[in-house]
């Protein structure tokens, strides 16, 4: 066994060592395959831990500092595990002006996390955004691709049962 696959063993199941390999494949050798790779290796992993950027890196013959600097460039690619649901907090003025920083600390208060972390249960992800495009609904919060308009704090626990 590889030192790749013996590092990515100690967090990721063979099965999914032997789905990362699949999609490797598809894409070796081929121009521009990188981003592809990366993109289907974080829906079969879920985030991209250091390991598996290794792995790719040698698999498809690139340098580990290009794998690395496409990952930490691209917002949508995540190191870290991430939660089942992502909750988005808008934090625009025009939410911000109608109670987003008040929303913001009650879903930090009911999940325990602050903005940019995950639950040790990884049911949620909290992140602050600066603008969803919803503005005449403000405050707004986004659970996934749900838009909840309108919110209040006290909104926040009954919005988040929804969700498992």
């Amino acid at each position: 066994m590889n030192t790749e696959n013996s590092e990515l063993l100690k967090e990721f199941t063979a099965e999914k060592i032997t789905q990362l390999d699949a999609i490797i494949a598809r894409y070796k050798g081929k121009p521009g395959g990188l981003i592809p790779v990366l993109e289907e290796a974080q829906v079969c992993l879920e985030y991209l831990p250091v390991s598996a950027q290794r792995k790719i890196a040698k698999e498809l013959n690139l340098p580990f500092s290009r794998v690395y600097g496409v990952v930490t460039f691209y917002s949508f690619f995540t190191m870290t595990p991430r939660g089942r649901h992502t909750i988005r907090v808008c934090l625009g003025t025009a939410c911000y002006v109608r109670g987003g920083k008040a929303l913001a600390k009650a879903i930090e208060k009911e999940i325990g996390v602050a903005e940019g972390g995950t639950t040790p249960d990884r049911r949620f992800t909290f992140e602050s955004v600066r603008c969803l495009g919803a503005c005449g609904l403000g405050p707004v919060v986004v659970v996934d691709d749900h838009v909840h308009g309108r919110m209040k704090p006290a909104k926040i626990k009954d919005i988040l049962t929804q969700y498992s």
